[in-house]
């Protein structure tokens, strides 16, 4: 790719990974000057202020939960401003499982499914050689190899509700008659609280990078039930394998958070050509299966997910957790959200960690959640 030397520079802000950045900034190299990229943490870009963000770049990479904000304080472009339907509608049938459609709301679009991620299981090959597939063989395994939980930042409150889908109960998507049931949020406490007791020491502290770089170096976690996918933590013989998300019952659905990334525009960008023609190029099915996964990313199109040149160099991570990424839940997308979510995370570490009564984190959850403005509920 190269861009027009001598383009008006734009300002990108993405997250501090080789699968957020590394892709984005080799780009940036072959266009010409037309944009630089800034990196936060991963914390940052899971809490960070949207609107805060916004007045500062262009081009921002976000997760489908910051909608509710972004649209509150009106800090981003919506899609269909600048691109054509048809081709924002092709990008909908291309993209894998609701990685585009997580980022509709309103009738709009609002970001483009740069990459594709949901909670899926992660374990050692030589440990654990094969994936339990319901949660009553991940409580068996727990028995006997070390099993841990992603439970650090919002990620308790993710599994949590990923766990309630898998359960049979997807949560409420509008605040006003709770977040999920009391039986169901009872059940789902009890059972990761019985695997955390029995987690090695320090992983309820990690975030997924931290559990995956652990579990790769050390060898001292063998399983992960759900923890968002990392493809880069699949490379080399000693690479981590990563498996569909566990289902209550067997054949049942593959409880899973849908995260990932998108492209958004903020209000500020003054957008030109050269600007839409970098975006586009990103999300090309070439792109797709060539240079973002040959850059540390992780593609959204499912036509690189089935690719054999890009199974082959994963170790299957892409076939391996397809069915779980297809049938993965969508987030509320409402104003107030991300702040909830992290809030929600500490009420459930305090129930599946500390022991404080679960019945109780149902309904605090609840109250919470029904506090929740109803502006930006989805449509």
């Amino acid at each position: 790719m190269t861009l027009p030397a001598g383009t008006p520079r734009f300002r990108g802000l993405t997250w501090d990974h080789p699968r957020g950045r590394a892709a984005l900034e080799r780009s940036a190299e072959a266009s010409a000057g037309l944009i630089e990229w800034d990196v936060h943490s991963l914390e940052g870009f899971e809490s960070a202020p949207i609107d805060e963000l916004a007045a500062r770049y262009d081009v921002i990479v976000l997760d489908h939960p910051h909608l509710g904000d972004a649209l509150a304080t009106d800090s981003l472009r919506p899609l269909g401003e600048l691109f054509e339907a048809s081709w924002l509608d092709s990008l909908g049938a291309a993209s894998v499982g609701p990685s585009l459609a997580s980022y509709r709301l309103g009738g709009e679009l609002w970001a483009l499914p740069l990459d594709a991620a949901t909670q899926v299981a992660a374990l050692l090959p030589d440990r654990v050689p094969a994936a339990p597939q319901t949660w009553a063989e991940v409580l068996e395994l727990s028995r006997t190899e070390p099993v841990a939980l992603s439970l650090a930042g919002p990620h308790a409150f993710l599994g949590f509700s990923s766990l309630c889908v898998a359960l049979g109960e997807e949560p409420r998507v509008t605040p006003g008659a709770g977040y999920v049931s009391s039986a169901t949020a009872e059940h789902a406490v009890s059972l990761l609280r019985e695997i955390a007791g029995r987690a090695p020491a320090g992983t309820s502290e990690l975030n997924p990078i931290g559990i995956l770089e652990r579990m790769r170096a050390e060898r001292d976690i063998a399983y992960v039930p759900l923890v968002y996918g990392y493809v880069n933590y699949a490379a080399g013989d000693e690479g981590l394998r990563f498996a569909e998300a566990p289902s209550a019952v067997p054949g049942g659905r593959r409880g899973s958070t849908i995260g990932g990334t998108g492209l958004a525009v903020s209000r500020r960008a003054a957008v030109d050509d050269a600007l839409l023609a970098y975006l586009r190029w990103h999300l090309d099915p070439l792109t797709q299966a060539t240079f973002i996964p040959e850059h540390d990313g992780q593609p959204s199109s499912r036509a690189a997910w089935l690719d054999d040149r890009v199974n082959h160099d994963s170790h299957g991570f892409y076939r391996g957790t397809l069915e779980t990424i297809e049938h993965a839940w969508v987030r509320p997308r409402i104003a107030g959200f991300t702040a909830f979510q992290s809030a929600a995370s500490e009420i459930l570490r305090s129930a599946i960690l500390a022991g404080s009564a679960a019945s109780s984190a149902a309904r605090e959850l609840d109250d919470r959640f029904d506090a929740l403005a109803r502006e930006g509920a989805l449509s």
